[in-house]
């Protein structure tokens, strides 16, 4: 990432940017402490879905699960790399799903965009900021 752990942490753990990096098709919103709403094509069944969420500054990590659908967790933790640089680590479970073929596939390249997306608005935030 372009950018020291501590930027990129404020831009990962941020409910509200989110829907500029995460896959489209995801619509994350605040719901209540610990909780986000989620919804979308990606998001299995109709409307809304609560989600537990969790932030750990001192930690540099974001973790987040399916409070309706248990067999979905995930976290993303920053590391400072070199010269003001970082780098994100993402784990997701998708306990329903298959670990190769297609669909396997299909959520690697989810994940490279939206990682993608996240260095660019994490760009973005250093630009503006300096």
């Amino acid at each position: 990432m372009p950018a020291e752990s501590m930027v990129v942490y404020g831009v990962a753990s941020d409910v509200q940017v989110m829907d500029r990096w995460l896959p489209q098709g995801l619509h994350v919103s605040d719901a209540r402490p610990g909780t986000v709403e989620a919804e979308g094509d990606l998001v299995p069944g109709e409307g809304a879905h609560e989600g537990l969420f969790r932030t750990s500054e001192e930690q540099l990590r974001v973790e987040w699960g399916g409070r309706d659908h248990p067999d979905y967790a995930g976290w993303l933790q920053v590391a400072d790399a070199a010269s003001g640089t970082s780098e994100v680590t993402v784990h997701i479970s998708l306990l329903d799903e298959p670990d190769s073929g297609a669909r396997a596939d299909e959520v690697r390249e989810l994940l490279d965009r939206s990682l993608d997306r996240l260095a660019d608005e994490v760009a973005h935030r250093v630009h503006d900021a300096g």
